[in-house]
Order: C-alpha cells, then sequence, then structure tokens
C-alpha cells in the first residue's frame, strides 16, 4: 500500500504513512471477568508536497480501489495550500528497515495466557480477605510503516500493555489503585500487586482528617510520571521562544542551560531503552508546534532534556531549531528521570519520614498557568499520614496546586527509579521510567469531597 501510494503520486514529494494496529483486552468487576475482546485497525495517511504546499488526507480501513482516491485528494490539498512555513527538504539517507516487507503481527487474546490465572488467584485472594478487584488489563501492538518519495522505507512495531487495578472494601468505602505497564504481560506480578493494594485498604481502616495546607509529602513513580509527562509535553521550542511558556526567558530566547534542580536530577528520552524501546526515528502525521511531517523518518537518539538539574534540550522540530539555533530534538515516545546515585525504595522512604503524607495516585490534572507551568489535580484511592516511619491512617483527599518545574527546584530526595503507570495520562503514553520523591512542601491547597 505505501508503494503504491507513492507512486500514484503526482505531486513533488510524498510520504507515506500506513499504522496496523491491533489490541486484546480483559475487563474485570467484583472479582469476577466481565468483558474480553480484541480490535483490529488500519489507517494510512499521504501527506503531499506541492512546492512548500503540504496537504494531508488520513482514512481507516482503506481498500486498494481507494487507494487512488486518498492520494488524488492530498495532492489537491497541497496544490491548493498556503507555503507551510515548516517546509524543508524531505529526510533522505536513511537505511531501509530489513523487515520492512514482512506482514503485521497483530497480538490476540493469547498475550494473556499467564496472566489470566495469577489474576484469577487474586479474585480468590481478595474475596477470602473480604475485598473486591476491579480494573482494566490491555495490550496493544502497533505496527507503523514509513515510505517517502526520497527512498525512506522504514517500520516499527510497537507493543504498549496496561493493566490498572482497584481494590475496594466489601462496604465500598475504602479504595485502593495501583497500575503498571508492560510490553508482554510476562512480568506482571498480579500477587504483588494485589498485595499492596489489600495493605493499603488495611491501613485506611483507621480514618484521620486534616486540613489543606503544605505537606511534606513522598510521591509515588506513578504520580511523579503524570506531573513530567505534563511538564514534557509543555517543552515545546517554539512556544519557549514565543514567550508562551514556563521555558521562555523573559526579553526573549529559552531557558535552555539554566539550572532548573537542586539535586542532580536528570531526564531524558532513549529509543533504544530496556523494556520501554520507542520508535527510533520521527513519525509526524501531521505539523504542528511541536512536530512537523517534513521531519518524517528523522532518526532519533538518546537525548538529555535535563542533565545534573540544568536544562539541556526542548521539544525542536528542523524548523523551530533553526529559529532558536538550538540543536534538532524532536519529541521521542519513552521518558525517563533519575536522581544521583541508586537511591532508596518508597518502602525506605516512608521509614525515614518523621511525619508527613504518602499520596499514591493523582487525577484529573488541568493546567492554570502556563507561564509557570501551574496545575491542579485532586488525590485520590489514598492519601496516607507518615508517623515516625510508619503509616497510621488514611486522611482525606486534596485538590492541589503545583508547577513541576518548581518542584525540581524543592525536591528533598529523589528514590531509586522503577518502570511505572502514570494513572492520568496512560491512555496516552506509557513508556516511563520515574523515581519516587520527598517534596518537604507539597501546596494541599484545599480538602476535597472526592473519593
Amino acid at each position: 500500500m505505501v508503494d503504491r501510494a507513492l507512486e500514484l503520486s503526482r505531486n513533488d514529494g510524498c510520504v507515506v504513512l500506513v499504522d496496523e494496529g491491533s489490541t486484546a483486552n480483559l475487563r474485570f468487576a467484583g472479582n469476577t471477568l466481565t468483558t474480553n475482546g480484541v480490535a483490529r485497525s488500519s489507517r494510512l495517511t499521504v501527506i503531499s508536497i506541492a512546492g512548500q504546499g503540504v496537504g494531508v488526507v488520513s482514512r481507516s480501513a482503506v481498500r486498494e480501489d481507494q487507494l487512488a482516491g486518498v492520494v488524488a485528494a492530498a495532492d489537491a490539498a497541497a496544490r491548493a495550500a498556503q507555503p507551510a512555513e515548516d517546509a524543508r527538504d524531505l529526510v533522505a539517507g536513511v537505511p531501509a528497515s530489513p523487515d520492512w516487507s514482512e506482514p503485521a503481527q497483530p497480538t490476540d487474546i493469547g498475550v494473556f495466557r499467564g496472566f489470566a490465572p495469577a489474576l484469577g488467584d487474586a479474585f480468590a485472594a481478595a474475596e477470602a480477605g473480604g475485598g473486591k478487584l476491579y480494573g482494566y488489563a490491555q495490550h496493544k501492538l502497533t505496527t507503523t510503516f514509513l515510505g517517502s518519495s526520497t527512498g525512506l522505507r522504514l517500520r516499527h512495531d510497537q507493543p504498549a500493555g496496561k493493566l490498572e487495578l482497584n481494590a475496594k472494601s466489601a462496604d465500598m468505602k475504602r479504595s485502593a489503585w495501583t497500575g503498571v505497564s508492560t510490553p508482554d504481560f510476562t512480568d506482571v506480578d498480579v500477587a504483588a500487586l494485589g498485595s499492596t493494594l489489600a495493605q493499603r485498604l488495611e491501613w485506611a481502616k483507621t480514618r484521620i482528617d486534616l486540613p489543606a495546607g503544605r505537606y511534606e509529602t513522598l510521591l509515588p513513580p506513578s504520580a511523579v510520571a503524570d506531573l513530567m509527562l505534563y511538564m514534557y509535553w509543555s517543552s515545546g521550542a517554539r512556544d519557549a521562544l514565543d514567550g508562551r511558556s514556563v521555558f521562555g526567558k523573559p526579553g526573549g530566547g529559552t531557558r535552555v542551560g539554566e539550572q532548573l534542580a537542586t539535586l542532580p536530577v536528570s531526564l531524558s528520552s532513549d529509543p533504544g531503552a530496556p523494556d520501554i524501546g520507542c520508535a527510533p526515528f520521527v513519525i509526524a502525521h501531521a505539523s504542528g508546534r511541536e512536530s512537523s511531517v517534513f521531519d518524517n523518518g528523522l532518526p532519533l537518539g538518546p537525548t538529555g532534556w535535563i542533565t545534573d538539574g540544568r536544562l539541556d534540550a526542548l521539544l525542536q522540530t528542523r524548523h523551530s531549531a533553526g529559529l532558536s539555533g538550538l540543536p534538532v530534538t524532536p519529541s521521542i515516545g519513552n521518558l525517563i528521570m533519575s536522581g544521583p546515585g541508586d537511591g532508596s525504595s518508597l518502602a525506605e522512604m516512608i521509614a525515614s519520614t518523621r511525619r508527613g503524607l504518602l499520596v499514591t495516585c493523582l487525577w484529573y490534572i488541568r493546567e492554570v498557568d502556563p507561564q509557570a507551568l501551574l496545575l491542579t489535580g485532586l488525590t485520590r484511592d489514598g492519601v496516607y499520614l507518615v508517623e515516625h516511619g510508619e503509616i497510621v491512617g488514611e486522611v482525606n483527599n486534596f485538590r492541589f496546586n503545583e508547577s513541576p518545574v518548581d518542584l525540581l527546584g524543592r525536591l528533598a530526595e529523589v528514590g531509586a527509579s522503577e518502570r511505572t503507570l502514570a494513572r492520568e495520562w496512560s491512555d496516552y503514553f506509557q513508556n516511563t521510567v520515574m523515581p519516587p520523591v520527598r517534596v518537604p512542601d507539597f501546596n494541599m491547597s484545599t480538602v476535597s469531597q472526592a473519593s
């Protein structure tokens, strides 16, 4: 389909993307499997170039007899378009993927072959303890084929799995959540996750009401992922240059080179990172402030966004890099945060806490002020009071107001990094490795009635 579409285009240049997707899922509630299913999808995107004009047409489930019409529509749109400000020569000279011509291999329900029996055991354990498990397990496999009139023939197979698990007490008054990401479900320890949730339900038997205020707070990797992902998505160089984001320098330019964190914290991406690998080349279905269709196929490598607390790079297309004078650093599909040394586990950080809060997850995160990247959101499914290294009970939920950029400068401790699943953003981004962190004065702005 890619090769044929390129042959059909009559304009100056063309990029064709085909995404073959497959999904398998299990849904469960009240210690019972409720639904399971598989789905397949296919999407064709034709990016036609006429001079500096671009036409993009994307269609699902395109049949062979419809292909010429899609290409003709993209060609016509390009000829009618105004010159694109991000226009560049199409990428060329990248070696073809060795498995370019191999068919896409879909996922299927068999991906849960080892996981499903373990989930059944977790149901039985929860039932015996007077609890109920609810949740969702999903595995996706997306194969992207990218071809261009400059000779690119690139392919990437992206697996993405996640498990979200929620435990509730029999009276439904206590609730706890955990989640994990996984490439294939062979590494998910359901029993350990179930035990963690059972322990949290035990902690919640004691209820403690606290007022709003600033508290020493332990954030687990999942909550850190939610905050760091929002910061990552907000780190476009174009917005910084235009003075529209926290990464813009007053008076013009960007804050690249500035020290953001006092601790030697690093934030990076690497297409070849173990277990969270992602596409090693740019895949852009449309142009935007942080993406350009002209960059399709541009090779990606390890990139440091923050190194030892210093801002090293922002999301850059070739176009924005020309404006900023900084290196080309496109968006990459994973995010890794680390601190100094090996770091402590979350359990060790709890044990060394004199008095503070343990927040298990964040949700309903929204932006309040882009200039400071001030975010607001809610705690959910378990906030616990720690006193002298022990969990003494569950406290009420809060609304928080914090900027992840400001938090970097106030971190008191960064623990050991691990693969994790952001709760709020798990539908959009699953490849994260994050540490737990200690914030000495996390702003719980108001008490929330959320449960």
